[in-house]
């Protein structure tokens, strides 16, 4: 349905409510990153958003990013697609520190069943 370039990245419309996201590599995702990724997602989205995070490129962020990335309530799943080990440390450290949020997550090692997995939590 699209893809758009944003300062952090790429954001790929799969459906109406469903997004995937590539940070660029390199990058340290802050809150300027943080509020035009929410931006993004509640201009060009319908809500409930289904997400699909591709960390195919490696990248970090910072402290006061990581408490903010997932909190929007429109957000109702997410799956994060992780190819090595520092992308599944670094996403169950980001899982952790929100853990009282109760964010609905998934991690997988294909995106194909990623996918799979959000389709499912549309219906």
């Amino acid at each position: 349905m699209g893809s758009y370039k944003l300062s952090f990245g790429t954001i790929k419309i799969l459906q109406n409510n469903l997004a995937e996201v590539i940070v660029n590599d390199g990058l340290v995702m802050d809150l300027v990153h943080v509020d035009e990724y929410h931006d993004f997602l509640l201009t060009n989205l319908d809500a409930p958003f289904f997400l699909l995070i591709n960390k195919k490129h490696s990248y970090s962020y910072t402290f006061e990013a990581q408490k903010v990335i997932g909190n929007l309530k429109e957000i109702k799943a997410l799956a994060v697609v992780v190819g090595t080990n520092g992308g599944l440390m670094s996403t169950e450290t980001l899982i952790n520190m929100n853990k009282d949020d109760n964010w609905n997550i998934e991690l997988f090692q294909k995106r194909d069943e990623a996918l799979v997995w959000l389709e499912k939590e549309i219906s």
